[in-house]
Formats: C-alpha cells, structure tokens, sequence
C-alpha cells in the first residue's frame, strides 16, 4: 500500500471524519443516525493516508518524492 492521500485532502478527511462521528455522538437517537458512523471511512483513510477508490483510479495527492 503506497500513500496516494497527503496534505490538504488528509487534513479534510480527518476533519470530516471526525465530525460526523460527533454527530452521531449527539444525535444517536435519530432515524438515520447510523448515517454517521459512515464517519469512519474518511477518518481511517486520512489517519492511514491511503484511499482504496484512488488506488483504483490512478490519483495521488501526495506531493512527489525528491
């Protein structure tokens, strides 16, 4: 598994990710609240900094190495 997320893309999964797990964390209760935890898939992808679907794709969003 080569990193294919970096920089800003990372930064925004992680906050996106993080963000809907607080709100499911205040809106447990709600019909579709399981929705939420789809909050976990960008928030592993940018903790790990690889994305299966880029992989398939062909993008990287890491900046090259020199």
């Amino acid at each position: 598994m080569t990193r294919n997320v970096g920089g800003i893309d990372r930064i925004a999964r992680i906050v996106l990710g993080l963000a809907l797990l607080v709100g499911y964390a205040f809106n447990q209760d709600g019909a579709y609240s399981w929705l939420y935890l789809l909050g976990i898939i960008p928030l592993a992808t940018g903790l790990i900094g690889w994305c299966p679907p880029y992989s398939l794709l062909g993008i990287n969003t890491c900046p090259a190495k020199k």
